[in-house]
């Protein structure tokens, strides 16, 4: 589907992938052959693509030299904060190769990726009439998801974590940098205040249903999925699918629950037995209702939107989130 998308934007996607690589070219060799081989590696570069069918799918609808410009700097700090993360979580995996941080080490991990974020912010900048606007919304972006990790971070160690501190941590991790790519798009075309909030409505729970169901992949994902399964629970994260599991046991057995996953540092073990437990009490069950709900949610925002080719696009990538595998 996504490669269906990707013809349909045509030239306008050839000019934001184009604007990616200018944006990132360097003579110091390392550094221009590494920001290749991140680009060749590129997932599914969800945000680019979702901001330019957002441009197009206002009313009017068309892309603007600014509607390239954000759709870049979207996926330009969407792989900033990914070279950062994997330093945080000392991951040796990213979509199924080597991380910049397994090859190079932690501090070249963190040079790319503030190299990567200073271009987004270049790239945003060089709007002559909307980059102080648009400027902003990425830098809340960022703030959002410095405290999104710090309190992921906190909620780690004391294992406390609840279903109003996952939203709020997935918010901030995940859904406010779908909110800047959306609400930038609607920018670049000078949408109206009600279109702008119906597209806000559908990238928030965009993002929050693309969160919950990476965290769902982590208890049932394969091979394919590019990261470990299990990956969060080694570094002790309550995510949606062990919540859904303890809201259906006593709070006694919580508690136990809850101690196991903070003693994985110390007792590996501990992963298994508390995936089998999510496995068991209608952990994934409950998290794919919720799934359900945001995607739900999603899709009906987009009524504020005119029918265009780009709306059923936006449609079928929230059904994409809840079906994928990956």
């Amino acid at each position: 589907m996504l490669k269906r998308i990707k013809s349909l934007l045509g030239q306008d996607w050839i000019d934001t992938i184009g604007l990616i690589r200018s944006s990132l070219k360097s003579d110091i060799d390392l550094l221009d052959n590494t920001n290749a081989a991140i680009l060749s590696h590129g997932g599914k570069q969800l945000r680019p693509l979702m901001s330019l069918l957002i441009a197009r799918a206002c009313p009017g609808g068309r892309v603007s030299a600014d509607s390239i410009r954000f759709a870049a700097a979207s996926e330009l700090l969407h792989n900033a904060t990914l070279l950062h993360d994997d330093v945080a979580d000392n991951s040796a995996e990213r979509r199924g190769v080597p991380t910049v941080m397994s090859l190079l080490g932690g501090s070249a991990s963190v040079l790319i990726g503030d190299f990567w974020l200073v271009k987004a912010m270049e790239v945003i900048l060089s709007s002559p009439e909307r980059g102080d606007m648009v400027i902003r919304i990425f830098a809340k972006t960022l703030s959002d998801l410095a405290e999104g990790e710090m309190l992921q971070l906190q909620k780690a160690a004391s294992g406390d974590t609840d279903e109003e501190d996952y939203l709020r941590i997935i918010y901030n991790k995940t859904a406010s940098l779908f909110e800047a790519a959306g609400i930038s798009a609607a920018i670049s075309v000078e949408a109206t205040d009600p279109v702008r909030e119906a597209v806000r409505d559908y990238c928030v729970n965009l993002g929050i249903a693309f969160q919950i169901k990476d965290d769902m992949l982590d208890y049932s994902g394969g091979d394919g999925l590019g990261k470990p399964v299990g990956a969060d629970l080694e570094e002790q994260k309550i995510t949606l699918p062990l919540l859904g599991a303890l809201s259906h046991v006593s709070e006694e057995e919580g508690a136990r629950i809850r101690g196991l996953v903070t003693d994985i540092g110390i007792r590996p073990g501990n992963k298994l037995i508390v995936r089998d437990f999510v496995l068991n009490n209608g952990g994934l069950e409950y998290s794919g209702e919720r799934l359900q709900d945001y995607t739900s949610k999603a899709v009906r925002a987009l009524d504020g939107l005119p029918e265009s080719e780009e709306k059923a696009c936006l449609v079928e990538i929230a059904g994409l989130m809840a079906g994928r595998d990956r």
